[in-house]
């Protein structure tokens, strides 16, 4: 008996030891070889993490080394998983395949100190960036916008088919963040936009959508802070509520009640447009949110949802998630989320629908392919206009 109880106390001892002996925090150390540039320009590094820029294409500048290398030492917690991808300072010029495509971001799970090796060959020019087809639809832009306490900002507006045919015909309004990806090839961040132009037309042709205007609000250099919680995504708010609505209700034949009114995102857009439905039920009734984040780092908006104890809000969400890198990051937030809307009495099917794509990644391209059941869901065809 007292040598079990020593074998015990051995076990527990050499628990203790290894997990005090794990690291907290990790140093990684990046270092990009560009062959084809002099050592005289500047390289970031971008990506997923606050110490990555969140996706910001000029924060995070490398230190150049010599002999076409540039290197950055980092920071992070153990076993995080990164995702990156490295520019000359803005999306126009990011690395590339040698077709002149964007390369896929990098990735990597850290669990203790190492250097990440990274060649790229060739870099984007913005009258280079390829892209297969155009726009399909009218679609017109508004330059500059306004915004109090907000760098100021383009909107696309998309039109279907039939809006300049008929005169007295109103349509249901759909507004997207992140609005320079989701319409036009052109402008798109990452080459690829959520073609929701095509998307759309063909559907309404197929008498599977309700005809619908599409409005796309463009992002900042701010996008990190204006797409969550805090005093810029606030800002933001009134900004789309106060400013881009009526502007576009007054442009355009909308209808303007709350009923065929909705609002869109991914990733912290998808959030953002939560938040937006959440917080100004009066005006969107409907929501799509792709890979949302609402509950990862210091992001977390299921405590405002637990916490409301007003009445139930009449709005309606479709929410969705991939399995792949950075959506399995995004998981347990979503999770988390789907149980407060239940123990708010949100039923699913009823109030809400969850969508999973195992296989899918965080980018265009897939939320892309989920959004032909966005859109059926949240402007199906024949709907009552009363």
């Amino acid at each position: 008996m007292r040598k079990l109880f020593f074998v015990l106390i051995l076990a527990m001892a050499s628990a203790i030891v290894a997990k005090a002996q794990q690291p907290e925090t990790v140093q990684v150390t990046f270092e990009l070889y560009a062959p084809t540039l002099p050592d005289s320009s500047t390289f970031f590094i971008v990506g997923n993490e606050p110490q990555l820029g969140n996706w910001n294409p000029a924060k995070v500048a490398m230190q150049n080394t010599g002999r076409h290398t540039w290197q950055l030492k980092l920071k992070f917690p153990a076993n995080t998983q990164l995702e990156y991808k490295y520019t000359l300072g803005s999306w126009d010029r990011e690395g590339t395949d040698a077709k002149g495509f964007p390369l896929s971001n990098f990735r990597a799970t850290i669990a203790s100190d190492t250097t990440i090796a990274n060649t790229i060959e060739h870099w984007l020019e913005k009258k280079m960036r390829p892209f297969k087809g155009g726009i399909t639809g009218n679609v017109n832009y508004h330059k500059n916008l306004k915004a109090k306490g907000l760098q100021d900002r383009d909107v696309i507006v998309w039109l279907p088919d039939g809006y300049e045919a008929d005169k007295s015909k109103k349509y249901p309004v759909l507004y997207m963040h992140d609005g320079q990806n989701i319409i036009d090839p052109a402008t798109s961040s990452f080459g690829t936009d959520w073609q929701l132009d095509e998307t759309a037309d063909s559907l309404i042709s197929a008498n599977a959508l309700e005809p619908v205007i599409i409005v796309g609000i463009y992002n900042t250099s701010d996008r990190s802070d204006e797409y969550i919680p805090g005093q810029k995504g606030t800002a933001y708010m009134d900004f789309v509520v106060n400013t881009v609505k009526p502007f576009v209700d007054k442009q355009y034949r909308t209808k303007p009640g709350r009923k065929y009114t909705a609002i869109g995102g991914s990733s912290a857009g998808g959030i953002m447009a939560f938040m937006l439905a959440w917080e100004y039920p009066d005006v969107f009734s409907k929501a799509i949110c792709m890979s949302p984040a609402f509950k990862i780092q210091h992001i977390d908006y299921v405590d405002d949802v637990l916490n409301y104890t007003g009445k139930k809000k009449k709005i309606y969400f479709y929410i969705d998630n991939g399995g792949v890198a950075l959506e399995e990051k995004l998981q347990p937030g979503i999770d988390e989320m789907l149980q407060a809307l239940k123990a708010k009495g949100y039923k699913e099917h009823k109030d809400f629908v969850w969508v999973k794509a195992p296989q899918a990644e965080h980018n265009e391209a897939a939320w892309a392919r989920r959004m032909p059941g966005a859109l059926k869901l949240i402007f199906p065809a024949k709907r009552s206009n009363k």
